[in-house]
Protein backbone atom coordinates (compact mmCIF):
# COMPACT_ATOMS: atom_id res chain seq x y z
CA UNK A 1 0.00 0.00 0.00
CA UNK A 2 1.25 3.45 -0.86
CA UNK A 3 -0.29 6.53 0.67
CA UNK A 4 0.88 9.91 -0.44
CA UNK A 5 -0.19 13.47 -0.67
CA UNK A 6 0.96 17.05 -0.74
CA UNK A 7 -2.35 17.83 0.98
CA UNK A 8 -4.67 15.90 3.26
CA UNK A 9 -6.03 13.86 0.33
CA UNK A 10 -4.31 10.48 -0.06
CA UNK A 11 -3.77 8.42 -3.19
CA UNK A 12 -3.64 4.65 -2.73
CA UNK A 13 -1.76 2.12 -4.80
CA UNK A 14 -1.69 -1.63 -4.20
CA UNK A 15 1.77 -3.19 -4.15
CA UNK A 16 2.06 -6.67 -5.61
CA UNK A 17 3.99 -9.05 -3.38
CA UNK A 18 7.58 -9.56 -4.42
CA UNK A 19 8.01 -6.02 -5.75
CA UNK A 20 10.76 -4.04 -4.05
CA UNK A 21 10.03 -1.18 -1.68
CA UNK A 22 9.83 2.29 -3.21
CA UNK A 23 12.94 4.44 -3.56
CA UNK A 24 13.41 7.06 -0.87
CA UNK A 25 15.34 9.17 -3.39
CA UNK A 26 12.32 9.13 -5.72
CA UNK A 27 10.03 9.98 -2.82
CA UNK A 28 12.22 12.94 -1.80
CA UNK A 29 12.30 14.22 -5.38
CA UNK A 30 8.51 13.98 -5.53
CA UNK A 31 8.16 15.76 -2.17
CA UNK A 32 10.47 18.57 -3.25
CA UNK A 33 8.26 19.10 -6.32
CA UNK A 34 5.01 19.14 -4.30
CA UNK A 35 2.87 22.29 -3.97
CA UNK A 36 3.90 22.75 -0.31
CA UNK A 37 7.64 22.20 -0.85
CA UNK A 38 8.48 25.86 -0.20
CA UNK A 39 7.13 25.48 3.36
CA UNK A 40 9.27 22.44 4.13
CA UNK A 41 12.65 22.82 5.84
CA UNK A 42 13.21 19.20 6.87
CA UNK A 43 12.39 15.67 5.79
CA UNK A 44 12.71 12.55 7.91
CA UNK A 45 12.32 8.96 6.79
CA UNK A 46 11.64 5.64 8.47
CA UNK A 47 12.56 2.32 6.88
CA UNK A 48 11.41 -0.64 8.98
CA UNK A 49 12.72 -4.12 8.24
CA UNK A 50 12.21 -7.60 9.65
CA UNK A 51 14.93 -8.26 12.24
CA UNK A 52 16.21 -11.57 13.55
CA UNK A 53 15.91 -10.60 17.22
CA UNK A 54 12.47 -11.35 18.69
CA UNK A 55 10.35 -8.49 20.10
CA UNK A 56 10.45 -10.19 23.50
CA UNK A 57 14.25 -9.90 23.49
CA UNK A 58 14.54 -6.26 22.38
CA UNK A 59 11.55 -4.88 24.26
CA UNK A 60 11.51 -7.02 27.41
CA UNK A 61 15.09 -8.27 27.67
CA UNK A 62 13.99 -11.91 27.35
CA UNK A 63 17.32 -13.63 26.71
CA UNK A 64 15.55 -16.96 26.09
CA UNK A 65 13.51 -15.59 23.18
CA UNK A 66 13.93 -17.67 20.01
CA UNK A 67 15.38 -15.83 16.97
CA UNK A 68 12.93 -14.79 14.26
CA UNK A 69 13.07 -16.44 10.83
CA UNK A 70 10.41 -14.20 9.29
CA UNK A 71 7.15 -12.44 9.87
CA UNK A 72 3.54 -12.63 8.75
CA UNK A 73 2.59 -8.99 8.14
CA UNK A 74 -0.70 -7.33 7.22
CA UNK A 75 -2.44 -3.99 7.71
CA UNK A 76 -5.84 -2.33 7.73
CA UNK A 77 -5.81 0.11 4.79
CA UNK A 78 -8.58 2.33 6.20
CA UNK A 79 -6.72 2.75 9.49
CA UNK A 80 -3.48 3.53 7.64
CA UNK A 81 -5.24 6.17 5.56
CA UNK A 82 -6.75 7.72 8.70
CA UNK A 83 -3.36 7.80 10.43
CA UNK A 84 -1.75 9.53 7.42
CA UNK A 85 -4.55 12.09 7.23
CA UNK A 86 -4.33 12.75 10.98
CA UNK A 87 -0.58 13.38 10.66
CA UNK A 88 -1.36 16.41 8.49
CA UNK A 89 -3.21 17.93 11.47
CA UNK A 90 0.05 18.19 13.41
CA UNK A 91 1.79 21.57 13.57
CA UNK A 92 4.03 22.37 10.62
CA UNK A 93 3.53 19.15 8.63
CA UNK A 94 3.15 19.58 4.86
CA UNK A 95 4.08 16.24 3.30
CA UNK A 96 3.35 12.66 4.39
CA UNK A 97 3.90 9.43 2.53
CA UNK A 98 3.65 5.84 3.78
CA UNK A 99 4.15 2.43 2.16
CA UNK A 100 3.46 -0.90 3.87
CA UNK A 101 4.35 -4.40 2.79
CA UNK A 102 2.14 -7.48 3.25
CA UNK A 103 2.46 -11.24 3.37
CA UNK A 104 5.14 -13.60 4.61
CA UNK A 105 8.37 -11.66 5.00
CA UNK A 106 11.89 -12.85 5.66
CA UNK A 107 14.59 -11.33 7.87
CA UNK A 108 15.85 -8.21 6.10
CA UNK A 109 12.66 -7.66 4.07
CA UNK A 110 11.09 -4.22 4.15
CA UNK A 111 8.06 -3.82 6.44
CA UNK A 112 7.27 -0.16 5.89
CA UNK A 113 8.62 3.14 4.67
CA UNK A 114 7.51 6.58 5.84
CA UNK A 115 8.47 10.09 4.73
CA UNK A 116 7.50 13.22 6.65
CA UNK A 117 8.16 16.79 5.51
CA UNK A 118 7.62 19.82 7.70
CA UNK A 119 8.73 23.27 8.68
CA UNK A 120 11.10 22.67 11.62
CA UNK A 121 12.91 19.72 13.20
CA UNK A 122 10.79 19.37 16.37
CA UNK A 123 7.57 19.22 14.33
CA UNK A 124 8.98 16.67 11.88
CA UNK A 125 10.49 14.46 14.61
CA UNK A 126 7.20 14.48 16.51
CA UNK A 127 5.21 13.70 13.36
CA UNK A 128 7.45 10.78 12.41
CA UNK A 129 7.15 9.30 15.90
CA UNK A 130 3.40 9.89 15.86
CA UNK A 131 2.77 8.24 12.49
CA UNK A 132 5.09 5.25 12.90
CA UNK A 133 3.67 4.71 16.38
CA UNK A 134 0.09 4.75 15.09
CA UNK A 135 0.95 2.44 12.22
CA UNK A 136 2.63 -0.08 14.52
CA UNK A 137 0.07 0.12 17.33
CA UNK A 138 -3.23 0.50 15.46
CA UNK A 139 -2.88 -0.45 11.82
CA UNK A 140 -0.68 -3.53 11.40
CA UNK A 141 -0.69 -7.15 12.47
CA UNK A 142 2.71 -8.76 12.89
CA UNK A 143 3.28 -12.39 13.74
CA UNK A 144 6.87 -13.46 14.24
CA UNK A 145 7.81 -16.77 12.63
CA UNK A 146 10.32 -18.92 14.55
Amino acid sequence: MLLSAGSADCAQEARPLGKPAPSMDAWLNEAKASPNASKIGMYLTHSGTVRETAKAAVRNGDEAAVPVKGMQFSYDAAKVSAAVKDTYRLDGIYYVKAWLNAGTLQVGDDIMRVLIGGDIRPHVVDALQYLVGRLKEECVTETELH
